[in-house]
């Protein structure tokens, strides 16, 4: 090796840095969707717990709410077919004022960002910046999607007539060290998401 390489380090050594940045983090290759939609998820910052089956979901959902002493207190929720969580463990969520936490289900989620994809069916009208800062998902493993494009598409698919309206996504789980242009205008969100395997 020269002189010059030891004192300055080779081409080859900066460039590794470069990629190594957390920007550029590596993405695992040739990896079920599942899989790849978990290591995003989680690299976004969400806490993911897989469940085998209902019972599995009402014990962790307990579980959520006593790690965030959440009994007894308001929950905003929009569909019906989740109030039966909520109301075994009286948690108010018709006008709530200060709710605690956001309870709802997902179009889809989408396994190359990582992220959840939302419509009008869970949150209404509502921006993801005026959504509670914890939110709770219970969403299914035939949910997960390759893409963003695969979801609009299932979206399209699934409402023929009643097509949905807001439909966005949530990324970002926790606040982001420093921001940067991607980053811009997304709002970190505390998220739990409920899986429940039905394949």
């Amino acid at each position: 090796m020269s002189l010059f390489r030891k004192i300055f380090g080779s081409s080859n050594d900066a460039s590794d840095e470069e990629n190594q940045s957390e920007y550029n983090t590596p993405k695992p290759s040739n990896l079920p969707i599942d899989d790849l939609f978990t290591f995003n998820f989680k690299k976004n910052g969400g806490k993911f717990i897989y469940c085998e089956n209902l019972n599995e979901i009402r014990e962790q959902f307990e579980n959520i709410l006593e790690e965030n002493d959440w009994f007894e207190s308001e929950a905003l929720c929009f569909e019906p077919k989740l109030y039966n969580l909520l109301d075994e463990n009286k948690l108010s969520y018709t006008n709530p004022t200060e709710p605690k936490f956001f309870f709802a289900s997902c179009e889809n989620l989408i396994a190359d960002e990582g992220s959840v994809l939302f419509s009008s069916n869970q949150i209404k009208q509502k921006k993801p910046n005026e959504l509670p800062d914890n939110i709770v998902i219970l969403a299914t493993t035939s949910q997960i999607l390759e893409s963003k494009s695969d979801g609009l598409r299932v979206i399209k698919k699934k409402y023929d007539k009643d097509y949905p309206t807001n439909i966005t996504t949530i990324k970002y789980f926790e606040k982001v060290q420093e921001e940067d242009f991607l980053t811009y205008g997304s709002c970190a969100k505390n998220l739990y998401l409920l899986l429940l395997e039905d394949l």
